[in-house]
């Protein structure tokens, strides 16, 4: 039955390597099992219910790219853009999680009808390279300067804004600990090294006495507190939601793209250049991303952690499948996820996250890779690139970040002379940034 399935065979592969290769992928992706509640917790959103949303929109949507496509890829909500929705939506714009997955929504249905009508493709070559590349690396810092903060390491300052943490607080050195683990162990090319982090970081928080041990397997919790608890917001009446729509259908589109072309080239899938089955494969990621707002998730999209998988030898959808039977599977880990998303209280409303933290803060830092794809010899591709880096985590927002890069970027082909470079809808796009910012003036 497998054989019919997934042409193992025809793929040169066996059942043995895509078992393997399904449990590396597992071993490699699990930690958002810990990461996603935690952070979206933050937005006020139930612990269980997000944890359960996380596992179930994992498993159902590696389901769907399995017996689609047979491609051996992952999907998992998306690091990045829970950090966009958590900070950005709710605690920065004050809009209600339900509002926020309601945003997610409608951004992953624009995203499915587009990958019927082929306008993914225009979008997609709109943005020139090194902007593509500043988004992913921009997205990266603020994700480690998240999780430095949940650390401890920097704290804020009166005068300065921000400043070094005290590092001979337990939390603090626990998290330091954490990340030095995981560096190690990436270092050495440990497969699953962020989860073994996460798990020997637990075991020292519950050896000094910061963590509290509640058990490891238990019945999951109540999906009952996100499920189907999306609004949908009235963008004629808040327009200034229409370019948040754009960031995450933008971010989650170029990333599965990236994604996808990645692991073919690696996986040997591709033909003269192109994925055979890349409009399915995108279906099924936008399709996701609809499906965990409705289960009560952030983004769900293609993971590029499924490379690990691939090096193993996984080349069908079994792979996949295999992965996503063991999400379900940790359906039942609920007591030790809350270990591990549990945060250390150091006052009246601040808390630090010593198991987490170190996770976000090396996340960030792989996803700066790209760094060296960045044009920096053309001022007008390096200079926006630069912005949208440095404005992510400095103005806690990664539209802030997308709208600086954009405006300059129109800006400098202007003035140079070359605005035939870029696509027209750079130009529309900036403009729209530009009134934004002057109405909230």
């Amino acid at each position: 039955m497998l054989e019919k399935l997934f042409a193992i065979k025809e793929n040169g592969t066996s059942l043995r390597r895509e078992f393997v290769a399904g449990l590396t992928n597992f071993m490699t992706i699990s930690y958002i099992i810990f990461v996603q509640p935690a952070m979206l917790s933050l937005s006020g959103m139930d612990y269980g219910a997000v944890m359960v949303a996380t596992c179930l929109s994992s498993a159902l949507a590696t389901f769907f790219m399995a017996f689609l496509t047979n491609y051996p890829v992952v999907l998992a909500p998306g690091m990045g853009l829970n950090a966009y929705f958590v900070f950005d939506l709710c605690r920065g714009s004050g809009l209600p999680w339900q509002e926020a997955l309601g945003i997610v929504f409608i951004a992953g249905m624009l995203f499915f009808i587009l990958s019927f009508v082929g306008v993914r493709e225009a979008i997609m070559n709109a943005l020139p390279h090194s902007l593509q590349n500043a988004i992913a690396i921009g997205i990266g810092l603020f994700i480690a300067f998240i999780g430095l903060q949940m650390s401890g390491i920097v704290t804020k300052d009166p005068a300065t804004f921000i400043t070094r943490g005290a590092l001979d607080a337990a939390p603090v050195l626990l998290s330091l600990f954490g990340i030095a683990v995981t560096l190690t162990l990436i270092a050495r090319k440990v497969r699953g090294a962020i989860l073994i982090g996460i798990l020997m970081s637990t075991a020292a928080n519950l050896i000094f006495g910061v963590a509290s041990f509640d058990g490891i397997a238990a019945a999951p919790p109540s999906i009952a507190p996100t499920f189907f608890k999306l609004q949908l917001p009235n963008i004629f009446a808040k327009l200034e939601l229409i370019p948040i729509i754009f960031v995450f259908f933008a971010i989650d589109m170029f990333d599965s793209i990236g994604t996808l072309t990645a692991i073919g080239y690696r996986a040997e899938l591709m033909e003269e250049g192109k994925l055979t089955k890349a409009r399915g494969a995108l279906l099924t990621d936008a399709g996701s991303t609809v499906g965990g707002a409705l289960l009560g998730t952030s983004t769900v999209t293609c993971y590029i952690e499924s490379a690990a998988g691939i090096t193993e030898g996984g080349r069908t959808g079994l792979t996949a499948a295999v992965t996503g039977v063991c999400m379900l599977l940790s359906l039942f880990l609920y007591p030790l996820v809350k270990i591990v998303g549990g945060g250390f209280q150091i006052g009246p409303s601040a808390f630090l996250y010593p198991i987490i933290a170190p996770a976000l803060i090396v996340v960030g830092g792989l996803m700066l890779r790209n760094v060296n794809q960045i044009d920096w010899e053309d001022i007008t591709e390096s200079i926006p690139a630069f912005l949208t880096m440095l404005m992510m985590p400095l103005s806690f927002s990664i539209t802030d970040g997308i709208g600086f890069g954009l405006i300059s970027l129109a800006f400098l082909k202007l003035v140079t002379g070359r605005r035939k470079e870029i696509h027209p809808v750079i130009y529309y796009f900036a403009l729209f940034f530009i009134a934004c910012y002057i109405g909230d003036l």
